[in-house]
C-alpha cells in the first residue's frame, strides 16, 4: 500500500456566518491509498475554531502517517484521538480501497440512484435582507425542512424572520431548525426557548457554549423545545465519555458530524448508545467537500433515517470537486451516470 495526501482549500461562493463568525474559505486535505490500480480516497475536513484536530500540525502529521503507510508500519488501528478530521479521512479512503476505488462505500438505493436523501435547507447567518432572501429561495426550491443559523443579530429580528415564515406555513408543512452556536447566556437562552416554542419550532442545536454540562442539562429538562447537542459532544473518543455525557445532559438530540467525531465508526458509537438512550439524532456535513460528503451521505442513506438530514452542503463552495452528487429540491441524489472531477 502506498499513501500520500493533497490539501485543497474550498472557497465559499458566498460568505457563510455564524455566531462564531464568516468563514471565506476553509482547507481540507484528501488522503489516497493504493494498491496497484486502485485508489481509495477519504477528506480530512477542518472547521477553525471548532475542530479539534490541530491545525498547524495536521499536514505533519498526515506526513508521518504517509511515511508509516509507505514503509509498512502503521496501524490502521493506531489512537489518533487528537485528529478526528484525520481519522474519518483514512477510515474512509480504507472503505473506499477495499471496495474496489469507486467512491462506492455502502451500498443503498441512494448509491444505485433510486432514491435521495430529505435534506434540510441551511440559512446562514448576515443581515435581515439576506437571511430573508435565503429564506425566500429555499421555500420556492420546495424545501419542508428549513435550518437558520441564529444569534448574531437582534433575537426580536431573528425572531421576525420565523414569525413570518409561520404566518405562510403551519408547523405540518414546513419543520423550522435552529442553531445557536453556542451564543446565549442562561437569561437569554429561556428566554429564546420560549419564543421558539409559541412559534412551534422543531429544535435548537446548541443554546449554550459547550462544556456546561449542568446547565446545559438543567435547558434540556426544562426546556419546551427539543434541544440537540452539537459542539457538546465534539472531542470525546472513549465510550464511556460519551455514554456520561448522554446520561448527564439527556438531550433530545445530538447532531453527528464524522469529520469532528473522528469518523463512520465513533459516529456509530454515538448513535448506538444514543437510540438506548431513547435520544435522537441526524447527520450534518462539516462543511467537507464533495469527497467527504460523499461518504457522509452513503453512511447515513444504508441506515434507517426520518429525519432530514444537514447534507445540502455541496454547493457551497466555487471550486468543489465535480461528483454524481446533486441536489434536486430537497432531496440529495446520486446520479451513477455523472463522473466525478479529477482531485
Amino acid at each position: 500500500m502506498e499513501a500520500s495526501y493533497k490539501k485543497h482549500t474550498l472557497n465559499f461562493i458566498n460568505p457563510a456566518g455564524t455566531s462564531r463568525g464568516v468563514y471565506f474559505y476553509k482547507d481540507s486535505w484528501y488522503i489516497q491509498l493504493s494498491e496497484g490500480d486502485k485508489t481509495g480516497i477519504g477528506e480530512c475536513s477542518i472547521l477553525k475554531d471548532l475542530s479539534i484536530d490541530d491545525t498547524v500540525q495536521v499536514e505533519a502529521k498526515l506526513e508521518e502517517i504517509c511515511d508509516q503507510i509507505n514503509y509498512g508500519i502503521f496501524n490502521f488501528k493506531a489512537c489518533l484521538d487528537d485528529f478526528p478530521a484525520i481519522q474519518f479521512g483514512l477510515e474512509t479512503a480504507l472503505i473506499d480501497l477495499k471496495n474496489g476505488g469507486t467512491k462506492s462505500l455502502f451500498p443503498s438505493d441512494f448509491l444505485n440512484g433510486n432514491s435521495g436523501i430529505i435534506t434540510n435547507g441551511l440559512i446562514w447567518m448576515g443581515d435581515f435582507e439576506f437571511m430573508e432572501s435565503q429564506i425566500s429561495k429555499k421555500l420556492e426550491d420546495g424545501f419542508s425542512c428549513i435550518k437558520l443559523k441564529i444569534g448574531a443579530l437582534d433575537w426580536k429580528k431573528e425572531r421576525s424572520l420565523i414569525e413570518e415564515m409561520r404566518r405562510r406555513f403551519s408547523a405540518e408543512q414546513l419543520t423550522i431548525r435552529v442553531d445557536a452556536n453556542g451564543a446565549y447566556s442562561r437569561k437569554k437562552a429561556i428566554q429564546v426557548l420560549h419564543d421558539l416554542d409559541l412559534l412551534e419550532v422543531h429544535s435548537i442545536e446548541q443554546p449554550i457554549k459547550a462544556g456546561n454540562w449542568d446547565l446545559m442539562a438543567e435547558l434540556c429538562d426544562l426546556t419546551p423545545v427539543p434541544i440537540a447537542l452539537d459542539e457538546e459532544i465534539i472531542g470525546f473518543p472513549k465510550l464511556e465519555q460519551k455514554l456520561e455525557i448522554l446520561e448527564v445532559i439527556r438531550p433530545q438530540y445530538i447532531i453527528l458530524k464524522p469529520s469532528l467525531l473522528g469518523g463512520l465508526k465513533a459516529s456509530d458509537e454515538w448513535i448506538k448508545l444514543a437510540e438506548e438512550e431513547q435520544i435522537g439524532w441526524w447527520a450534518t456535513s462539516a462543511l467537507e467537500s464533495n469527497i467527504g460528503l460523499n461518504a457522509i451521505a452513503q453512511w447515513v442513506a444504508a441506515k434507517e433515517i426520518t429525519l432530514p438530514q444537514g447534507l445540502g452542503t455541496g454547493g457551497l463552495f466555487s471550486n468543489n470537486i465535480a461528483s454524481p452528487l446533486a441536489m434536486q429540491g430537497q432531496q440529495l441524489f446520486y446520479s451513477k451516470n455523472q463522473k466525478w472531477g479529477e482531485i
